[in-house]
């Protein structure tokens, strides 16, 4: 669930809560950088008659999760909050008020979790004894719980699995199931054909073209309704129901439930031509009608994961696109298959390559705006360049990466900067990985995915990229960043990460040696 709490609100409900007013919790967070932090000030300086109840796990939780909707929503919305702040003591205000910004940022991430539970499973006294197979409880059951957690996303089911039947037979207790979306695969990048094929020889390789739009998950149940999530797990079930008709009316009779991959994009039926997402982007977010869309979109289907009741999550590739190919009736500007190719020869496969690049497809990495300089000249009035970084997933950090100022129109410019304006923090935050020697005027919460394209990677002695994955005390940066696209459907830790920025790096120092050089000092 979306708690749909803006910092606005909490600002709001901690001053009511604090007897304070909203400029001076503004002031004081430009000064400290950390809204929690602010309420727990407020909260620490603020003597109470009587002191309220204490929180309990069970009285947050539901209180976050209390749904409210229709008029004065927002209002009492804002009173959970302040239930909850008057009863907070001691680091609690802090905690809360990052928990309802989705920051708490307390150095553990997802998969920690996942391997916390695995092992307080294996040390259960009622499922302490594993297989007589397995070497390394612990270790196994850590990577049982994050495999089921991969094709199962529910703590609930997951959690309750653990406790009745335990880790050793999560796996048969846990499956993938329809109207829960399953995580995407990540990709790695590649910068040479000849690599792979050499990593992978005696094999055909599948090649498929990358659309511009936005990655959808479509899960049709057995009582014919239909769900379609992004690739951040959204519903997004509303805001495509020409997509959910289209598939319905599409599949073929024997098809019962089915969970498809997808790419929806936005097309022109009458010239049969792609466009970009800049112009899906422009459609309604939410309770679309059908009569009122003037942005018509394809279905292009690359994966078929569910089919009549059965998880094809195991079987490979070839034969998953057999039944995806034998389940629906393709139409043009409707549902299409997305264009590949099956190959091992190397001729071929490039061929197909500068093809897609011809079609304006392509890869590059996605990163996050952290910072900005001032504009000059024309571009007085607006930021002139942007700091960029990519995310570290083992420290949960941004790790600076590269400037740009290129690619952008004038008109866009003015759009991203009066964005990121409201996004100004006073310094940078403890998780921006940054050197000294880069001083932006300006820094920005994360909170946009830019996608970038750039001439090569190279060693840098001021980016922090990557900075402990290729040397021990030098980073990656981009040679000539260009803006592509703002890409509203990834979130800042779902960026390029710097395990890929080192792997992109490691493959063009192998393919191209000329291109790994260190830069100079000041670049």
């Amino acid at each position: 669930m979306e708690l749909g709490i803006g910092k606005s609100s909490i600002v709001k409900a901690l001053a009511e809560t604090c007897g304070r007013s909203q400029k001076e919790i503004y002031r004081q967070f430009k000064d400290l950088g950390d809204l929690g932090l602010v309420a727990q000030a407020s909260r620490l300086s603020q003597s109470m008659l009587l002191k309220p109840d204490a929180l309990t796990v069970t009285k947050v939780f539901n209180t976050f999760l209390a749904k409210e909707s229709g008029q004065n929503s927002r209002e009492k919305k804002k009173n959970h909050i302040k239930s909850l702040l008057l009863a907070a003591t001691d680091c609690e205000p802090l905690y809360l008020t990052r928990l309802l910004q989705k920051e708490l940022r307390i150095g553990a991430s997802e998969q920690t979790l996942l391997s916390a539970l695995g092992q307080a499973a294996v040390y259960s006294e009622e499922h302490a004894e594993p297989p007589p197979e397995i070497q390394s409880p612990s270790e196994e059951a850590a990577k049982i719980v994050k495999q089921v957690y991969s094709v199962l996303p529910d703590y609930d089911k997951i959690v309750c699995a653990l406790l009745s039947d335990g880790v050793w037979r999560l796996p048969t207790t846990c499956n993938f199931t329809p109207g829960v979306p399953v995580g995407p695969m990540l990709s790695n990048a590649i910068t040479s054909v000849s690599k792979t094929l050499n990593k992978f020889q005696n094999v055909g390789f599948t090649c498929e073209y990358k659309y511009d739009g936005e990655r959808a998950q479509i899960h049709y149940m057995e009582n014919g309704s239909i769900e379609i999530y992004s690739k951040k797990a959204e519903r997004n079930t509303k805001k495509f129901p020409d997509v959910a008709a289209a598939v319905a009316r599409l599949k073929k009779i024997a098809v019962s439930s089915f969970v498809m991959d997808c790419e929806i994009v936005a097309y022109d039926r009458a010239k049969q031509k792609i466009l970009p997402l800049q112009v899906l982007s422009t459609r309604a977010r939410k309770n679309v009608a059908a009569s009122d869309i003037k942005i018509d979109v394809c279905i292009f289907a690359f994966d078929l994961l569910y089919l009549n009741g059965q998880a094809l999550l195991k079987e490979n590739l070839q034969i998953r696109r057999k039944h995806l190919y034998a389940s629906f009736e393709e139409e043009s500007g409707f549902l299409q298959f997305a264009t590949s190719i099956t190959s091992n020869n190397a001729e071929e496969i490039k061929k197909f390559l500068d093809e897609s690049v011809n079609a304006s497809l392509g890869d590059t990495l996605d990163l996050v705006p952290i910072g900005a300089f001032h504009g000059c000249g024309q571009r007085a009035g607006v930021y002139g360049t942007f700091l960029l970084a990519c995310y570290d997933n083992d420290n949960e950090e941004f790790q600076t990466i590269c400037k740009t100022g290129i690619g952008f129109s004038e008109k866009e410019l003015e759009k991203c900067s009066a964005r990121l304006r409201s996004k100004m923090i006073p310094r940078p935050t403890t998780y921006y990985r940054h050197a000294e020697k880069i001083k932006p005027d300006v820094w920005f919460e994360a909170t946009e995915a830019w996608e970038v394209k750039a001439s090569d990677l190279t060693i840098s002695n001021v980016y922090q990229a990557a900075v402990d994955k290729v040397d021990s005390d030098k980073g990656i940066s981009l040679r000539c960043p260009r803006l592509v696209r703002v890409r509203p459907d990834k979130v800042p830790e779902d960026t390029t990460s710097s395990e890929q920025v080192a792997e992109m790096f490691k493959d063009q120092k192998q393919n191209h040696p000329n291109k790994s050089k260190t830069t100079n000092k000041n670049e």
